[in-house]
């Protein structure tokens, strides 16, 4: 009885990544229907719905192929008003800077990823490189298992260790609370 529980709870522990991908997949699904019934619910016509669709998947499409090859004069025209408006034009440059960090169109500096000692000496943990001034790095150091929580420190130079992990591979890492390293050599080779 004991094995059929064990291998009752290993079936289910596998399943647990499924569901967490149905569980994205519904949630996609339901706003998109709910965005498609407001949308309906205006024009109640299949075809217009659609065709706004049509069209603003067109207009997202041109405007990230504008911003791709360098700079688009439709978000240049909403970054100008935005950067107009107290306190929102913070929020809008912070929430910009993020974005184009995580989506590589930041300088290469702030794509790298190191290790720091911490809470302890001898306790190594990846953090992303946000910024550098002069000897200084400010970091980001994510918690497991969710990589967007975290914290930000300043450390000298010589506090950091470089990886030769890349921000996928080091969010992949966080998010598996380490299962998913395959950079072990990496580990072998920090200091005790």
């Amino acid at each position: 009885m004991k094995k059929v529980f064990n291998y009752f709870l290993i079936g289910v522990l596998a399943f647990i990544p499924v569901v967490v991908i149905l569980q994205i997949v519904w949630f996609v699904k339901e706003r998109f229907a709910d965005l498609i019934k407001m949308v309906y619910g205006y024009y109640e016509n299949y075809a217009v719905t659609f065709t706004l669709f049509f069209i603003s998947f067109a207009l997202f499409a041109y405007i990230g192929y504008r911003v791709s090859m360098g700079r688009s004069s439709i978000i240049a025209a909403i970054d100008a008003i935005i950067h107009r408006i107290p306190f929102l034009n913070t929020i809008y440059r912070v929430t910009k800077k993020i974005v184009n960090l995580v989506s590589g169109h930041e300088p290469q500096k702030a794509r790298e990823v190191v290790y720091i000692e911490y809470p302890k000496e001898g306790l190594w943990v990846p953090a992303y490189v946000t910024n550098k001034e002069n000897d200084r790095y400010i970091l980001f150091v994510p918690t497991s298992p969710n990589p967007t929580s975290g914290f930000t420190v300043i450390v000298h130079e010589s506090k950091v260790r470089k990886s030769q992990m890349n921000i996928e591979q080091a969010t992949s890492f966080i998010i598996s609370v380490g299962v998913d390293y395959d950079k072990s050599q990496e580990a072998n080779e920090l200091p005790k």
